[in-house]
């Protein structure tokens, strides 16, 4: 037997937004009715950024993403963040593929991210707000644009130049660079910037508003005022995970917020055992972490397609002698 690699480039041209956003919603589904296996992320730390490790099994498969985050990797050239993941035959063990997974990472953050959009936004939703405009934020989009009939978004970076380009990259679509409070006062809302303290005030967010907290992927991260969560109907993907490193993990650490006011986790609303919000007034957060079944999910679906497509780069581990 043999493993097949893939990297940044098979996976790009194997991976669309509309593979990713079913894969996701039905891992989060698999999770909620106890058909997936997710141990917590493990996390390594050092002094320039950090490893998670992130095990899962589906149904149906099986595997392990190794992802880091080094902030100051721009000096080097270097992404922020990358990531690998070893796919395996749940029955076996065996390895069948090893892959790039930064595009997998990206795709399925917006997704997530997208399928909490569709279930708890108002549906009348008609503005998009982007705070922070890299890697990310491209994936935030594409989902937005799937499930949602947005009209206008707007764009907020520190950097104008990633704002900049963002805009460039979509240029059918009705997008401006706005001020920071300008952006988080649009209908939905995403933020996924490096912040270890609060950027999105209360006072900004219109009524009825949705915000998909993203940035906040480890212990110590924050972008939003601890107020804002206790204003809201608060969704997380996973709920031990949120608490030590999602948005809401410096707000409980410091007595702000009380994780009992979780109100469910996103399988739950999917599925419709928890309701999504009460009315039209009420401000919705999704705290996402990035949870592990996703990545599984993803991958599977890209290991078939490129099994389908005659994908044929093998490797020999000589895993008999």
């Amino acid at each position: 037997m043999s493993t097949l690699l893939l990297g940044k480039k098979d996976i790009r041209e194997l991976i669309d937004i509309n593979m990713v956003i079913d894969a996701v919603e039905d891992s989060f589904l698999a999770l909620n009715r106890g058909a997936a296996q997710m141990p917590p992320k493990t996390y390594l730390n050092l002094d320039k950024g950090d490893f998670r490790a992130m095990p899962a099994a589906l149904p149906y498969s099986a595997g392990i993403k190794w992802v880091n985050v080094h902030p100051q990797n721009y000096k080097h050239n270097l992404p922020t963040v990358m990531a690998v993941l070893i796919y395996s035959n749940p029955e076996t063990g065996y390895p069948l593929a090893i892959m790039d997974a930064s595009e997998i990472t990206a795709y399925r953050t917006g997704a997530a991210s997208g399928i909490a959009s569709k279930f708890l936004a108002r549906h009348d939703s008609k503005t998009l707000g982007i705070v922070g405009a890299g890697r990310q934020a491209y994936a935030q989009v594409e989902a937005h644009m799937k499930v949602l009939e947005i009209e206008k978004l707007f764009v907020y970076d520190i950097n104008s130049n990633k704002a900049d380009c963002l805009i460039e990259a979509f240029p059918s679509l009705k997008i401006e660079k706005a001020g920071i409070e300008e952006t988080a006062g649009c209908d939905i809302v995403c933020t996924s910037t490096p912040s270890r303290g609060p950027i999105i005030y209360n006072e900004w967010i219109k009524a009825g508003a949705h915000i998909n907290a993203i940035g906040a992927d480890a212990p110590g991260k924050q972008e939003l005022d601890p107020e804002i969560l206790n204003n809201a109907r608060v969704i997380v993907d996973d709920i031990s995970q949120a608490m030590k490193s999602g948005e809401i993990n410096v707000a409980v650490s410091r007595r702000q917020y009380d994780s009992e006011r979780i109100k469910a986790t996103l399988g739950q609303v999917i599925s419709g055992q928890k309701r999504a919000r009460e009315n039209d007034f009420e401000i919705t957060v999704f705290d996402s972490t990035g949870i592990a079944i996703q990545d599984i999910a993803v991958a599977g679906a890209v290991y078939n397609k490129a099994i389908l497509a005659g994908r044929n780069n093998y490797l020999e581990l000589d895993l008999f002698s």
